[in-house]
């Protein structure tokens, strides 16, 4: 096509090819309104169907300026910033540029862009650097928008690995590394967000009897497998939703949600006496243990504490140890209430 220079009249002929190259999404109509070239990145944007002799009216909808509708207000438009949206379904692509009136008789020509929509064009349409003007700052702009998104990427990786080292810090905090089971950090807070919400709960305090002697006459490694089995067992005769702790060397606190029938608790307390009377063996050799308990719940106090929980429960232990071991005890304000076992 021939393009006038304003200079001094002289007529510039460029062709398809070279328009394309300065121009990669240029769209050359007619005075009609008929496309007589695209620009090869534009060609791309309807999949090379081929838009010569289409209607442009057909292809596009002006959104900017408002109101041009027709081919009479087209022609107006010429040295105008322009926005175009694509009438293909399924195409939510808006276009930018500016539209120049050409010579008479040459019709009009609109030189566009991607606009803000750059990013998702290229990544839809796959484009590369070849399908933009070498003076194009769109790749420049892809790279800084890669290099922000790979930042942003590893950013939000490095806060994932930074919480999850923060949770499982948190969670080492509250655990007692032997036998897995909670701390009595992780236990008192238990206990205080039950006090807090008023919810009824069970404390059940274990202290281990004849464990010294397993230490004492098998050994530490003996002594640390005894532990890891009482961990065991008081998980099985206990609920998922209770809290076990170690509180101490051979002392356990659970913190049984919901329960305070005395009977109900005594009979859980038996059961867990029996399973930790019956012999261990570590390495071919016998471990023999027993457990005394102290119980007390929540519904015993007018307002319960951790403090006085804690000393009740401990009350009523030293009276299951007082009345020979392998017992039971319910901390009541009155009496305690001891339960023998076997």
């Amino acid at each position: 096509m021939a393009v006038q220079s304003s200079a001094d009249g002289t007529a510039v002929s460029l062709s398809d090819s070279a328009l394309g190259r300065l121009m990669p999404m240029y769209l050359h109509l007619d005075l009609k309104g008929n496309v007589l070239g695209t620009g090869p990145t534009l060609s791309r944007v309807f999949d090379h169907c081929g838009l010569t002799s289409k209607k442009f009216f057909d292809l596009f909808q002006v959104r900017r300026p408002a109101g041009i509708a027709s081919l009479r207000k087209l022609s107006g438009l010429g040295g105008e910033r322009v926005q175009l949206t694509l009438k293909a379904e399924g195409r939510d692509l808006s276009l930018r540029g500016l539209c120049l009136d050409l010579p008479p008789t040459q019709g009009y020509l609109f030189n566009l862009s991607f606009g803000i929509a750059l990013v998702d064009a290229v990544r839809d349409l796959r484009l590369t650097e070849s399908d933009f003007a070498p003076t194009d700052l769109a790749i420049e702009l892809l790279y800084l928008v890669e290099a922000k998104t790979a930042v942003m990427r590893e950013l939000r990786d490095l806060n994932l690995r930074l919480q999850g080292a923060k949770q499982e810090a948190e969670q080492q905090a509250l655990t007692d590394t032997l036998t897995g089971l909670r701390n009595r950090r992780a236990l008192e807070a238990e206990m205080a967000r039950l006090i807090k919400r008023g919810a009824p709960f069970a404390l059940m305090h274990l202290d281990l009897d004849y464990f010294k002697k397993v230490n004492d006459t098998l050994g530490h490694a003996a002594g640390d497998f005894v532990l890891r089995k009482v961990a065991e067992i008081l998980s099985e005769e206990t609920r998922a939703s209770d809290t076990i702790a170690r509180v101490g060397g051979d002392e356990f606190v659970v913190v049984l949600h919901g329960f305070t029938d005395v009977s109900l608790l005594l009979s859980i307390a038996q059961r867990t006496i029996e399973a930790l009377s019956v012999p261990m063996t570590f390495e071919g050799r016998t471990c023999r243990i027993s457990g005394s308990i102290g119980l007390t719940h929540s519904l015993c106090y007018t307002q319960a504490s951790i403090e006085q929980m804690h000393s009740d429960a401990d009350t009523a232990l030293y009276e299951s140890k007082h009345a020979g071991r392998s017992r039971a005890t319910m901390f009541t304000p009155d009496q305690p209430e001891t339960l023998q076992i076997g």
